[in-house]
């Protein structure tokens, strides 16, 4: 009995060194990932000057929100934001809709190329974009000029949102077919029983139940597609078309950057995404989860 109890308070003991050895280290990475984002914050609070007299690592004599004040006023916010919308809203829209109409047929009907198909949607995801980005820009150029204009697809949002809309229905689809098949296929035998078309069967009986998934896929998307600068910088040829991510460059200046201006406009920039998540973030975690606890 006392062996038992011995050896019982050994790996209890073995297990809090392990536990406490996996929460250092993870307490170790979440250090290194907020601590820049602390920093920037930190610095967008600083005027310039404070760092100029006093040096960056000193303790700041003064704190105020003048930074975010000028760096509105400085990078026009208002009209990148704008077009963000411009292409964030459609592209989102279009990526759930058709990754979740491919996903509904790969899922819930056999075919021949079933997954096949799946795979080659799934397959965009793995494409590096700094390999692909020279053929889709040539490709843009060519079909404008095969069209007699070169601004149908290059330096136009409608291109931005076809790019967007490629590159991450691949995504939407394995996300949303995966749940999927954690539906129970007796509620679309009952449908098609009831003589539901493909359509209707897609439209009013499986999207209502993707709610949490297309919640979920929607935050994340949106995130994506408002951080993009790459893209919006190789596909767009005039600054005044681009997304918010771009508007930082007006805070550089030609021989000096004001990096406490930069910060303080870097902090405007990510804001509406940190919000976007808070609101969303039950949607976003049952979504995420709730294909794991099914089934």
């Amino acid at each position: 009995m006392s062996a038992t109890i011995v050896q019982n308070k050994e790996y209890k003991n073995k297990q809090k060194v392990k536990d406490n050895f996996i929460s250092g280290i993870i307490g170790f990475f979440a250090f290194v990932w907020i601590f820049p984002i602390l920093w920037t914050l930190w610095t967008s609070l600083r005027p310039y000057n404070d760092i100029i007299s006093y040096g960056v690592f000193s303790w700041p004599r003064h704190l105020n929100l003048d930074n975010y004040f000028q760096a509105f006023r400085v990078m026009g916010l208002t009209k990148y934001f704008l077009n963000t919308l411009y292409v964030m809203v459609p592209s989102v829209i279009l990526i759930l809709f058709l990754g979740s109409l491919i996903a509904f047929v790969v899922s819930r009907y056999s075919f021949r190329f079933n997954l096949t198909l799946l795979l080659f949607f799934t397959a965009g995801n793995m494409l590096p974009t700094i390999a692909t980005y020279i053929p889709v820009f040539w490709l843009y150029i060519k079909i404008g000029d095969l069209f007699g204009n070169r601004s149908l697809l290059y330096n136009n949002y409608f291109g931005i949102i076809l790019i967007h809309v490629a590159f991450q229905v691949g995504f939407a689809t394995f996300v949303l077919s995966s749940y999927m098949k954690t539906v129970p296929k007796e509620i679309s035998e009952s449908a098609i029983l009831d003589g539901c078309s493909v359509f209707r069967h897609y439209w009013n009986v499986m999207l209502p139940l993707l709610r949490p998934p297309l919640a979920a896929l929607g935050v994340l998307m949106s995130c994506w597609i408002y951080n993009d600068f790459f893209w919006a910088l190789i596909l767009m040829s005039e600054d005044s078309k681009r997304p918010v991510t771009s508007a930082l460059r007006q805070l550089q200046g030609q021989y000096v950057t004001d990096f406490n201006l930069l910060a303080a406009g870097a902090s405007i920039v990510a804001a509406p995404t940190i919000i976007l998540f808070l609101v969303l973030r039950k949607q976003f975690v049952s979504g995420l989860t709730l294909g794991a606890t099914k089934g």
